[in-house]
């Protein structure tokens, strides 16, 4: 008999339980009755178990994909948590989905890369960044980071107090910023721009998240914090309810330092008037494209069926209901902004919806 297996086991001690009452005087004087009850006791306490032990090894067989999503506030989390709530995701029999927060877009990148995370949202600047060695100060190259699909775009958000005299990025010199958690997309595309425009060094940064930067912001303990994320953004909202708010034209400065010829994948955008309390004017920005991605090893059976559940009228109808941004996923959007290499199970998925070729 396998002593490891805890049903053998019990059953055995449930048989010598069975002899010792069967020898005891009580049930030597009523044998024939008390041996009815205790083989219909023993019969049902099996039959509960068996029952238990069978539900729990369907519930252990079931293969657990980690998605990886972002900080409290931003909406990398709220992609990961949608997906895992669908039902007609969470009634998928052979794994289940299990969203998992994390600082942002470059943390996601080393994860789904080290395959501690089946699926995650990267922008598509840092999918190809690492896929060819040329993130900042890491030389390694993330090419088991494989696109699965378009989820939206994330523009460059700014915000500074009303009347504070910030009227471009350049004036922040000398002031405190947020600029994001370390590890994010926020974060990175923060140091990358304003490296860019020579003034990392000439700033008081701040690392957190955009929640935690809107209430310093409100405690005036920051003179500006920078976002990296879909309008409208919650942490902005926030601000606005505590403090007149302007945002900065970044699409000017970038135009003007040339930054759009040296990373050609960013996009222009403009954040509308009436996006924020007081805001009434059209913002110029810039975005990345933002990308649900996969670790190459990650089956094409997972990734296709996945994508068979969020990209139906019913599935993007659930992620709206999540949040107002993902009005841009759609099948006609499925490889929007994806400059490297599909996953396999992306690739059969997007063919048959007629998307590439």
């Amino acid at each position: 008999m396998d002593e490891s297996n805890p049903l053998l086991s019990f059953l055995a001690y449930a048989r010598k339980l069975s002899i010792k009452a069967e020898n005891s005087k009580p049930f030597k004087k009523g044998r024939g009755i008390m041996r009815k009850i205790l083989g219909i006791t023993i019969i049902a306490i099996c039959a509960m178990l068996i029952v238990t032990f069978a539900f729990n090894t369907n519930i252990s067989a079931k293969k657990r994909v980690v998605f990886g999503g972002g900080p409290a506030g931003g909406t990398f989390q709220v992609v990961a948590n949608a997906i895992q709530t669908y039902k007609p995701v969470k009634d998928i029999e052979g794994f289940t989905v299990k969203a998992q927060s994390s600082a942002g877009s470059v943390e996601n990148l080393r994860k789904v890369n080290a395959g501690k995370h089946q699926f995650s949202v990267v922008y598509s600047g840092h999918v190809y960044l690492g896929r060819n060695g040329q993130m900042k100060n890491d030389t390694k190259k993330y090419e088991d980071v494989l696109a699965v699909s378009y989820l939206y775009g994330a523009p460059a958000q700014l915000v500074v107090k009303k009347g504070s005299g910030i009227k471009s990025t350049k004036d922040l010199v000398g002031k405190k910023v947020g600029v994001g958690n370390a590890g994010s997309g926020a974060f990175a595309n923060c140091e990358m721009f304003f490296t860019h425009l020579g003034i990392w060094d000439k700033i008081e940064r701040n690392a957190m998240g955009y929640n935690d930067a809107a209430q310093a912001f409100g405690n005036n303990q920051l003179d500006a914090f920078w976002l990296f994320t879909a309008f409208p953004s919650g942490a902005v909202i926030m601000a606005a309810q505590t403090n007149d708010i302007e945002l900065i034209n970044i699409g000017k400065d970038a135009e003007d330092s040339g930054y759009f010829e040296k990373y050609p994948y960013f996009g222009k955008l403009s954040i509308p008037a009436g996006t924020y309390k007081g805001v009434d004017y059209d913002t110029p920005s810039f975005f990345d494209s933002t990308l649900w991605v996969a670790n190459s090893k990650v089956s094409a059976d997972t990734v296709y069926e996945l994508l068979s559940k969020i990209f139906t009228d019913e599935g993007l109808a659930h992620m709206v209901g999540q949040k107002k941004t993902f009005k841009a996923m759609s099948i006609k959007d499925g490889v929007k902004g994806i400059v490297t290499p599909l996953h396999p199970g992306a690739e059969k998925f997007w063919k048959e919806k007629g998307v590439i070729k």
